[in-house]
C-alpha cells in the first residue's frame, strides 16, 4: 500500500502576496473608516485613500525590495566566507561535517568517511556547509525585484477593496457601511486561505485576520469621532 504525504509549502511569492494583501486591506480600510468619522464626503476618502494605497505600496515595495537585497548579500557573504575557509582551514570544516553527521547518530567511522568524500568536491562541500551549518538557502534571482513587485500590487489590490463604495455612495458614512460589509467578508476570506498555506487552523486563522483589521478601522472610526466631538 502506497503512503502519499501531504505537505504545504508556501513560496515565495505566496508570502509576498500574504504581506501585501493583509496590510492591503487594512490600513486602507482604517483610514477610510476614520476619514468616514470626520468628513461628509467621499471624494476627500477617495482622494486620501489612493493617495495612502500609492505611498503604501512604494513603501511596501521598496522594503520587499531591500529584504530581498539583504537575504542576497548576506548570502554571498557566508558563500565567499565559506569557501575561504574551506581552502584555509580545510580540517576544522570537515570536523564541522562530522558534528552535522554526529547529530544524525551516525557513528564515528561514518562520520570521517563522509567528511573526506564530501571534501573531495569543493563545490558541493560549499553547499552543505551552507544549508546544513548555516541553514542558509540560495535566494532565488531577482528575488528583490520580484518581492517588490509582488508586495505593491498585492498592496494595491488589497487596498482598493475598501475604497470601492466611496466610488459609488457621495455619503462617506453610507459608503462606509458598504465598505465594512466588502472589506470583513473579504478580511475572511483573505484569513481562511493564508492559514491554509502557512499550515494553520483555516477558520481559527480567517477570524483573527477579519478581527485585527475590524479593530483597526473601529479604532480609526472612533478616534476620528473623538477628536471632531460628535
Amino acid at each position: 500500500m502506497q503512503h502519499y504525504e501531504h505537505h504545504m509549502k508556501s513560496s515565495d511569492m505566496i508570502q509576498d502576496i500574504v504581506i501585501g494583501m493583509s496590510d492591503g486591506l487594512t490600513v486602507p480600510f482604517a483610514l477610510a473608516a476614520g476619514l468616514s468619522g470626520a468628513v461628509q464626503s467621499s471624494g476627500i476618502v477617495v482622494t486620501a485613500g489612493i493617495a495612502e494605497i500609492v505611498a503604501g505600496s512604494i513603501a511596501m515595495g521598496l522594503g520587499g525590495f531591500l529584504a530581498g537585497k539583504t537575504e542576497a548579500d548576506h548570502y554571498d557573504s557566508e558563500l565567499k566566507r565559506e569557501y575561504e575557509e574551506v581552502d584555509r582551514v580545510p580540517e576544522q570544516e570537515k570536523l564541522e561535517v562530522r558534528e552535522v553527521f554526529a547529530g544524525f547518530g551516525l557513528s564515528e567511522k561514518l562520520q570521517h568517511e563522509i567528511a573526506d568524500e564530501m571534501a573531495k568536491d569543493k563545490h558541493q562541500w560549499v553547499d552543505f556547509m551552507m544549508r546544513y551549518e548555516l541553514g542558509l538557502e540560495k535566494p532565488q534571482p531577482n528575488r528583490a525585484r520580484k518581492s517588490a513587485l509582488t508586495i505593491g500590487l498585492s498592496y494595491i489590490a488589497g487596498g482598493i477593496i475598501p475604497l470601492c463604495p466611496y466610488f459609488f455612495i457621495a455619503e462617506s458614512q453610507r459608503a462606509l457601511y458598504y465598505s465594512c460589509g466588502i472589506t470583513v467578508i473579504c478580511l475572511f476570506i483573505f484569513g481562511y486561505f493564508k492559514s491554509k498555506v502557512t499550515g494553520q487552523p483555516p477558520v481559527s486563522g480567517a477570524f483573527k485576520v477579519l478581527v485585527i483589521g475590524a479593530l483597526a478601522a473601529a479604532a480609526a472610526f472612533g478616534m476620528a469621532k473623538l477628536i471632531n466631538g460628535k
